[in-house]
């Protein structure tokens, strides 16, 4: 079998987050958002990707997208909301949650036809779900009984939307319709072995070959995956907990890494020094065009 090719991820963005995650470019701006989930703070980087700035949120902050008329849609500890930049909290929307402590929205992601997907996790009942809110307003619940809803993604052809349950270990596929949003033929793409080291399937991106980069929580890594899902390409980096990646910069070839701090143990956070930082990877390759909501 071939061995995949192995790199190592270069320090960008030294921020120590409790739970980095979903970073995502933007194409006009040309600068670098990212979430520090339980937080709540929103980042964004200068163009030169040498500094950044960040607005905290009163609530939890799982996802956010970019609207097509301006600033943004989020999925936080309220549900889904709308948010201006001038404003001080977001415009609450819809909140599909249950009223318990022991839930919150995770990952999402606006798909190719402007739809805003986020899912959500259930600590104690492993009972999430994964929610669609459509440009008009309209409010679906695709699937439930998931473990921990996180990251997704479409192909080139937007034929497929590749979706992971981390509790389940596992990346799916689904047959992706793109003009209604609908999605069936769930089947396992990436299943990663419950062999006691816990390396669970975390956020993840998909190039314009088609292939998927996942990043793997207890893994330290982002793997590569063709489009049969067998593993091509591996790139280190120096934190236990990574957790999301994105394309972005000069030529959409730059993928942009995050990773989270505040899970491990003391002697775990002494030994990694660069954890809940942000990293970046030169790729030979291109990413997907950002989605925008609307």
């Amino acid at each position: 079998m071939h061995k995949p090719q192995t790199f190592s991820a270069d320090p960008l963005f030294h921020v120590q987050n409790a739970l980095g995650e979903g970073p995502l470019w933007h194409p006009t701006e040309n600068c670098l958002y990212w979430v520090d989930i339980v937080a709540g703070d929103l980042y964004r980087s200068d163009q030169a990707l040498t500094s950044f700035t960040k607005k905290h949120f009163a609530t939890t902050l799982g996802a956010f997208g970019f609207r097509t008329d301006g600033g943004f849609i989020l999925a936080t500890g309220q549900g889904f909301s709308l948010w201006e930049e001038h404003e001080y909290e977001p415009h609450i929307l819809w909140n599909p949650l249950p009223s318990r402590d022991d839930v919150r929205m995770n990952d999402g992601k606006v798909d190719p036809a402007g739809r805003f997907w986020a899912g959500s996790m259930d600590f104690n009942q492993q009972q999430g779900q994964l929610y669609r809110l459509d440009p008009d307003g309209r409010q679906h619940c695709l699937l439930d009984n998931i473990g921990i809803s996180n990251g997704l993604d479409w192909s080139p052809d937007h034929k497929t939307m590749y979706y992971t349950d981390s509790y389940d270990s596992t990346i799916y596929a689904f047959d992706y319709a793109y003009a209604s949003g609908a999605i069936h033929n769930r089947r396992p793409f990436v299943q990663l072995p419950n062999d006691g080291r816990h390396i669970v399937p975390d956020g993840l991106c998909v190039d314009d070959e088609g292939c998927i980069w996942s990043a793997q929580w207890n893994g330290g890594q982002v793997v590569r995956y063709d489009k049969q899902g067998k593993p091509i390409l591996i790139v280190k980096v120096p934190a236990q907990h990574t957790t999301s990646c994105c394309f972005g910069g000069e030529n959409n070839s730059r993928l942009f890494i995050t990773s989270a701090r505040g899970e491990l143990t003391a002697e775990q956070a002494a030994s990694q020094p660069l954890a809940g930082d942000i990293f970046t990877f030169q790729t030979q390759t291109q990413g997907l065009p950002t989605n925008f909501f609307g």
